[in-house]
């Protein structure tokens, strides 16, 4: 008999030993969740008195402090979901047990191809699930799908907006420094279009539990290798800069969250 490995093992069991809801108590919260990877923006907006905190999830890296903002007058919650596809996962569930039912992320990604300039938006339609938490809410595969209507959502707000973008595909990793040139190469070929550490999980959770969930992608860094093979160093222009685009970028998605 062939052997299977751990992260092949799908459970379909609806019902873990610890169920987020069963150990979160719900709250008033938002129907509608950003989830914003950009802290500075975060940041501003609580020192401006636009975001007021309403929960606070906790780690062993200490307060996950979840928001609420007003936009188009409207309620929206507003989180960090940390870093990486496991984090981000259980912020997630956690905060869909407070009560948040529709989703929208911004955050950055290294681009894939040169031709695609950093700063770009690029919408992901789906990802290569190149990491290990989206395999425990679906049967493996080599991608997951992205909600059609929340890819819609945000679509539609990025046209009545004018900011040009593409939509495609995106490569989930957990190895941040094993991205290899030959894994870059594969994954370019099946059209990957960026490299991140969340977009699987997050798709993979949103499907297992019944909530539409889409993502906008900041192009923040060239790992595309070119530029490792022109000048022996990696091209990071401007991943902590442009403030006032990554704001913007939040906003959008707040709006597009909205539009759901």
């Amino acid at each position: 008999m062939p052997e299977i490995y751990p992260i092949l093992e799908f459970d379909p069991a609806a019902e873990a030993i610890i169920e987020p809801r069963r150990v979160i108590k719900p709250i008033d919260a938002p129907e509608h969740g950003v989830f914003c990877f950009f802290q500075e923006v975060i940041t501003r907006l609580v020192n401006e008195g636009q975001a007021t905190p309403i929960a606070t999830q906790r780690s062993e890296m200490g307060p996950h402090p979840v928001y609420q903002v007003m936009a188009a007058g409207r309620r929206v919650a507003l989180c960090h979901p940390g870093v990486g596809a496991a984090l981000a996962a259980g912020m997630l569930e956690e905060v869909i047990a407070l009560g948040c039912r529709k989703f929208i992320a911004c955050g950055g990604a290294g681009v894939l191809n040169r031709e695609i300039a950093v700063g770009h938006l690029v919408v992901p339609t789906s990802a290569v699930r190149d990491e290990g938490t989206s395999y425990h809410y679906l049967p493996p595969s080599r991608e997951v799908a992205a909600d059609p209507t929340a890819v819609a959502a945000i679509e539609r707000t990025l046209q009545a907006h004018g900011v040009p973008y593409l939509l495609g595909k995106t490569w989930t990793t957990d190895g941040l420094y094993r991205e290899t040139a030959g894994r870059v190469q594969r994954r370019k070929a099946e059209g990957c279009l960026t490299v991140e550490m969340e977009a699987a999980a997050f798709f993979a959770v949103a499907q297992f539990r019944g909530v539409p969930f889409g993502q906008m992608l900041y192009g923040g860094d060239d790992v595309s290798g070119s530029e490792w093979d022109q000048r022996g160093e990696w091209d990071a222009s401007g991943w902590h800069g442009r403030r006032s685009v990554r704001e913007r970028l939040f906003w959008l998605a707040a709006e597009a969250c909205l539009a759901l």
